[in-house]
Order: structure tokens, then C-alpha cells, then sequence
């Protein structure tokens, strides 16, 4: 009885500690996210000011900088839920089908984001040798996508 007791402390203890450390990291992320938002905020606006000319690259930038601020925003979502709570009802296996398909789809975003910013940028400076660089971000984001699909395929009985 005694054991089983301190085993049962000990688990508490362990689900406390994962818990606080999935919030801190969550915190973590949140906090990155915010501070990229603000940051782009305060770059558009200072190159507004500063440089009309140039809106184009400019808002090329602060998209960029918001794609890559959400990613760390749904990272930081996907931490906070995967490993603070479970809800009732849900295995691990659909948690991690969820929270594995939000993160790709949000990383193919920002990548073919990527690349369509580096089609526009090379388009404008004439350097047309240079499109290979974004077809293979945009190629591998294919690849990603139809892995992300293969992986939902194959443990689609988890559900």
C-alpha cells in the first residue's frame, strides 16, 4: 500500500512538472510571436515614414515576418495543448494527428509564402537564374504535404 502510494506522488508530481514546463514553453513561444508581430509592425511603419518608395519590398517583409510570427504562434498552441491537457474521450494518437497536421500545414504556408516572396524579389531584380531556389521550396513543399498526407493515411485507424 505504502508503494503504490509513492508511486502515485511521484506521477503527480511528474504530470505537475510536464505541465508547468509545456506552459513555460508555451509561454516562451507566445512571447517570440508577439514580439515578431510587434517588430513588423514597427518596421512597416518606420519604412513607410522613412522610404514610400519602396512599399513593395517592404510589404513583402512584413508579411514575412507576420507568416513566421504565426508559426510560432501555433507552436506555441500546439505545445500549450499537447502536453498540459488531454481531454477526455481523446487518445494520444488524435492529439498528435491534430496537432502534427496544424504545425505542417502552418510551416507549408510560410514556405511557399517564402518562396512567392523570392519569385517577386528575383522578378524585380532581373535575376532569373536564380527561380530555382524558390521552385525547390516550393517542390519540397509538395513533398511535405503529400508525407503529411501518407501519415494521416496510414494512421487513419487510430481514429
Amino acid at each position: 500500500m505504502k508503494l503504490s502510494l509513492n508511486v502515485r506522488r511521484s506521477l503527480t508530481v511528474f504530470s505537475h512538472y510536464k505541465r508547468s514546463l509545456a506552459y513555460m514553453f508555451s509561454l516562451v513561444f507566445h512571447l517570440i510571436a508577439l514580439t515578431l508581430m510587434v517588430v513588423s509592425v514597427y518596421n512597416f511603419a518606420h519604412g513607410l515614414l522613412t522610404d514610400p518608395a519602396d512599399v513593395v519590398t517592404l510589404i513583402i517583409r512584413t508579411i514575412n515576418t507576420l507568416v513566421i510570427s504565426l508559426a510560432m504562434y501555433e507552436l506555441g498552441v500546439g505545445v500549450g495543448k499537447e502536453y498540459s491537457t488531454v481531454k477526455k474521450g481523446e487518445t494520444i494518437f488524435q492529439n498528435t494527428r491534430r496537432t502534427i497536421t496544424r504545425f505542417v500545414g502552418t510551416v507549408c504556408i510560410a514556405l511557399v509564402l517564402e518562396a512567392l516572396i523570392m519569385i517577386i524579389k528575383y522578378s524585380q531584380l532581373d535575376l532569373a537564374g536564380n527561380l530555382y531556389y524558390p521552385i525547390g521550396i516550393i517542390v519540397a513543399c509538395s513533398f511535405l504535404l503529400c508525407a503529411l498526407g501518407g501519415f494521416l493515411r496510414l494512421t487513419a485507424h487510430a481514429e
